[in-house]
């Protein structure tokens, strides 16, 4: 829709306009595939999880004592790792994988961060991986997953950039569409009621403070336009014992395929704690 449309929208209606914002928010578009990543995914061991109403679909490679899950981001999916992949493949890793609620070939429906979220608990158990590596978003729906489950214990966390505040997603997509404040403030008012989450609290600088991480790295390139590098750092500063990467010219998704950043994760992991 026509961003200055949108914006006359949410004058004259602001309510359906908050409705049209909201299915932003909550029914990602998912890119298709490069063939390397299809063929990566081909050479998995696949299983359907059930999951709520969602059909889930799982991925294991390799068969190595060493084992990682790998979180993708919102419109992402499991196919997005696979440089990375095959590089844990070289190092004898077990690598765990899934595409998330209506996201690559798990099954379609609306979903929300809070899915998400327990999803990402749910598989952790499952595989038992004290080791992960997450993109973009994948940061948030991680923290929260651990921030809500204290039980959980990691050793080492790699994040490839990381959203910081709920609340800037909701900016982002109103910036993008063109809606108004008061659209904004009603769409906001839906979310909360529906989730029973102030947003507003619902920051991943403030979760980092109270999860169990041993090791820490996040990685972000500073000419990054989806997610702006001070969100990653504000993330940093709050996190003890965290370490900070800045890279240039990858941007938000090529550094899932530059070798330099993929070849940094694996020596991070591979680190003694």
């Amino acid at each position: 829709m026509h961003h200055s449309l949108v914006g006359t929208l949410s004058k004259l209606f602001p309510r359906l306009t908050a409705s049209f914002a909201y299915r932003q928010l909550t029914s990602p578009q998912v890119r298709k595939l490069r063939p390397n990543e299809e063929d990566t995914l081909n050479k998995s061991e696949q299983e359907d999880f059930k999951f709520g109403t969602f059909k889930i679909k799982l991925y294991r490679w390799g068969g190595g004592e060493k084992t990682v899950l790998l979180i993708h981001g919102w419109e992402g999916q499991a196919g997005n790792f696979a440089d990375l992949v095959e590089k844990l493949l070289e190092e004898n890793y077990t690598v765990y994988a899934f595409d998330g609620p209506s996201h690559g070939y798990s099954s379609n429906g609306k979903t929300s961060l809070f899915e998400f979220t327990e999803l990402v608990a749910v598989l952790i158990r499952r595989f038992k991986v004290k080791t992960l590596v997450s993109h973009s978003f994948g940061g948030v729906a991680t923290t929260y997953a651990l921030f809500k489950n204290k039980d959980l214990v990691i050793d080492t966390y790699v994040l490839l950039t990381t959203p910081d505040r709920f609340i800037e997603r909701i900016q982002d997509v109103s910036e993008a569409t063109g809606i108004s404040q008061k659209v904004q403030r009603l769409l906001i008012e839906r979310l909360e009621k529906e989730t029973g989450q102030r947003v507003d609290e619902l920051n991943v600088s403030d979760f980092v403070s109270h999860i169990h991480v041993n090791r820490a790295l996040i990685i972000h390139d500073k000419d990054d336009r989806v997610i702006p590098i001070e969100r990653s750092r504000n993330v940093y500063n709050n996190w003890k014992g965290c370490r900070f990467t800045e890279v240039h010219g990858t941007g938000h998704f090529r550094m899932l395929r530059t070798d330099t950043i993929l070849n940094e994760v694996l020596e991070f992991l591979g680190e003694e704690g």
